[in-house]
């Protein structure tokens, strides 16, 4: 499929997401109502209420869904691993850990914060879970990291519910860390957080090359005259940043950056120049319309993004290692 046609369809299927999302709710709203509270016209304040907070899940729904499938991309690319995946490795849950821990023992209020304390979970998961996949051997090592990530992930989890029991007046500001939500933020966070998104999206999108190197081995990259070390640190910081920050966003958001790189590598192939562009516009619809399933599957309840994003992706993982090892 050619590029350009890739990200109009891209584009529109933002669109078609975005426009669900401001219309499907626990709560039906006339579409003429919707539209006179986005426009700024007249309309009863109940439901100006309920169209401004799905404006504002739905913002952070699009900033979540590109950072995540971003660094997901350019994870699997770095470690030449099909599952490797922010959510997979354990790092969204290393992230909410650090910022439960930080709110619980630090006092943290603001979202700057957030991201400060999910760079420092962040980094330090990715490193144990390198270090346990280190100690497998190399032919297993796509298996060995994503059974790593998934260690790490229940023991943070184990952590974070912990804190819940130790103090029962947080459960409300801690709950959703545990899964993840779009629902309950203020957009006006991703305004605060958009240097990281813009930093670590800038890095992301212009690892392609070194990526595409990556692939052919670090001997070859060198070969080509890529600074394989440099680069290839630039992209982890990116990815790391991407994920971070999107944990401090959201929660921890799993399988999101498994599925729509693979995805749109079906689609596009695996030059990583043009899957990196493409799965930063397909990520925000996977969320989106993520969240829109959780509003409509279970009502008058709600059903997180996080939970929704699990089902979906559990059975690309499954498909995934199957293939890894049928090679």
């Amino acid at each position: 499929m050619p590029l350009a046609a890739a990200l109009g369809g891209g584009a529109l299927l933002v669109a078609l997401a975005v426009l669900t999302s401001l219309l499907v709710g626990v709560q039906r709203l006339d579409p003429g109502v919707v539209l006179a509270v986005v426009t700024g016209g007249p309309a009863d304040p109940g439901a100006a209420a309920v169209v401004a907070a799905r404006v504002d899940r739905t913002l952070i729904g699009l900033a979540v869904g590109g950072a995540v499938a971003l660094s997901g991309a350019v994870l699997q690319g770095l470690t030449r691993n099909p599952i490797a995946e922010p959510g997979i490795l354990g790092l969204n849950s290393g992230a909410a850990l650090a910022v439960v821990l930080g709110i619980r023992f630090l006092g943290l209020t603001s979202v700057t914060g957030y991201v400060v304390a999910a760079l420092v979970g962040t980094v330090v998961v990715a490193l144990l879970v390198q270090s346990l996949t280190l100690m497998a051997p190399r032919s297993e090592a796509p298996v060995s990291m994503a059974l790593a990530g998934a260690a790490v992930m229940a023991l943070a989890q184990s952590l974070i519910g912990g804190v819940l029991v130790t103090d029962r007046g947080s459960f409300d500001s801690f709950r959703f860390w545990q899964v993840g939500s779009v629902a309950g933020r203020d957009a006006g966070q991703v305004l605060d957080v958009a240097p990281f998104l813009v930093l670590g999206a800038v890095l992301a999108l212009t690892a392609g090359p070194t990526l595409n190197a990556v692939a052919l081995g670090d001997d070859l990259a060198r070969g080509l005259g890529q600074r394989v070390v440099l680069h290839r640190g630039l992209a982890a910081g990116g990815a790391v940043l991407l994920a971070a920050t999107a944990t401090a966003l959201a929660g921890p958001i799993a399988f999101v950056g498994l599925v729509v790189p693979h995805l749109v590598r079906a689609l596009l192939g695996v030059d990583h120049r043009r899957v990196l562009v493409v799965s930063a516009v397909v990520g925000p619809a996977f969320v989106v319309f993520a969240d829109i399933v959780g509003r409509v599957v279970a009502p008058p309840s709600e059903v997180q993004a996080g939970i929704v994003c699990a089902v979906l992706g559990a059975p690309v993982l499954v498909l995934v290692v199957r293939r890894v090892k049928g090679m």
